[in-house]
């Protein structure tokens, strides 16, 4: 990363308009994360519902937590692969058919829950075949997304990419649970229309979308794109940060039990607390893409993710719908922070024609963060209760800030993000 003069100015996101490939990409990325959010409450509310008919609460919180390690099993098999292959490969063919996975999915969740034949298995069943998609969706989009903006105006197209997601996070989960309390299989229904629209936008992208072809084996491939990240520290402390950090301190996967059966508000109220960390995100990604972090980028990364130990703390003892709700806005900022800084520091790094290996590498890690923190989160429901659960969590992820400042004083000491 080199050290540029503070008076240099940044292009302006102005200036991201003018490049229409990307605003098709961006509109895409919009539609399928909104499509994820909304079929992620439906279906973590869905299961929830199905185990409760016949399990107590702690047991049924276990339930809800195997859908984060059945939907990280393919994620883990598939990732690396997926990585070569998205630097071998168009990537936006690659992208329209992880669409028609995931549109599959949500079409089969729909029928099931209209026809009265949904259960546990199938709905788990789905989660696999949703984790197999995304195993390839997620290093596709983050290869694919560089490839199509000059180079100087990519910190400001990784602040609105994630201005995306966020956006979605905030009007998915609030869309789901309005859905949810009129029908589940509506929910479905429209997270089916809205990977339909993302697969279309994605289909008229053009512009160049393949990479370089790089000599080599598969096999040898994807070793070197491990190879890579551990030898740059920097970005191996990043993105292992996250790693831990949200195994142990990742409370979204008990929402639905916190909603329904410790805070009491149902349908809405879930939606409420699934939009909330979002809302804060959407705030501070906001901000960074008028205002990018230009110093001090790695000590504001580990204060980001040591608030989100501390809100995760303070949600887990919260009997308060409001402070509930004030606690994940908060988390879901200070998360913004350290994501923001990890994507900056692999997509500026890197490479293009690396891209996909080292984000399939970085997908692998955020998605044992998220998954196998669900399942983390079930396991301890079940043996310690739902609050020790996120309580736990939240003092784990101060452990891990404090350790990692001293494991990697790089990644500590980064300075700027040009």
């Amino acid at each position: 990363m080199s050290q540029v003069p503070d008076s240099e100015p940044l292009p302006s996101a102005r200036a991201l308009l003018g490049q229409r490939s990307y605003l098709l990409f961006w509109g895409s990325r919009w539609a399928g994360s909104l499509a994820v959010q909304i079929q992620s409450v439906a279906l973590g509310w869905h299961i929830y519902e199905l185990a409760r008919q016949t399990m107590p609460v702690a047991e049924a919180a276990f339930v809800v937590g195997m859908v984060g390690l059945v939907t990280f099993i393919p994620v883990f098999l598939l990732t690396l692969p997926a990585g070569e292959a998205v630097d071998r490969y168009d990537r936006r063919k690659i992208l329209l058919i992880c669409y028609v996975v995931e549109m599959t999915s949500a079409g089969v969740l729909a029928v099931a829950t209209w026809q009265g034949f949904a259960s546990v298995p199938l709905l788990l069943c789905v989660a696999a075949a949703f984790g197999a998609g995304r195993a390839f969706m997620s290093p596709a989009g983050t290869a694919l997304g560089p490839m199509l903006v000059p180079r100087s105006l990519l910190p400001r197209a990784i602040a609105w990419n994630s201005l995306a997601w966020q956006t979605a996070s905030i009007i998915g989960p609030a869309i789901g649970g309005l859905l949810l309390a009129r029908s589940t299989a509506l929910a479905y229904e429209t997270a089916f229309c809205l990977y339909l629209a993302g697969a279309t936008l994605t289909f008229f992208i053009n512009g160049r979308t393949k990479p370089d072809l790089q000599p080599g084996s598969r096999l040898a491939l994807i070793k070197e794109g491990l190879v890579y990240v551990w030898r740059q520290k920097i970005v191996f402390g990043a993105i292992s940060l996250d790693l831990f950090a949200v195994l142990l301190g990742g409370a979204t996967a008990l929402l639905p039990v916190f909603a329904r059966d410790i805070l009491h508000v149902g349908e809405e109220g879930f939606g409420l607390l699934r939009a909330a960390p979002a809302a804060g995100a959407t705030v501070i990604a906001l901000i960074l893409a008028a205002r990018p972090i230009r110093a001090n980028a790695g000590m504001t990364m580990f204060a980001g993710v040591a608030v989100f130990g501390l809100a995760t703390i303070v949600f887990g003892v919260s009997r308060s719908l409001w402070l509930s709700v004030a606690a994940l806005a908060i988390l879901g900022g200070a998360d913004m922070l350290s994501v923001y800084v990890r994507q900056t520091l692999i997509q500026l790094v890197i490479p293009d024609n690396m891209r996909g290996r080292v984000a399939a590498v970085s997908t692998l890690f955020i998605g044992a963060s998220n998954e196998l923190g669900e399942f983390r989160a079930g396991v301890f429901a079940r043996f310690m209760g739902v609050v020790a659960a996120a309580v736990v969590g939240g003092v784990g992820t101060l452990i891990v800030t404090g350790l990692w400042a001293k494991l990697f004083p790089d990644l500590r000491k980064a300075d700027r993000l040009e």
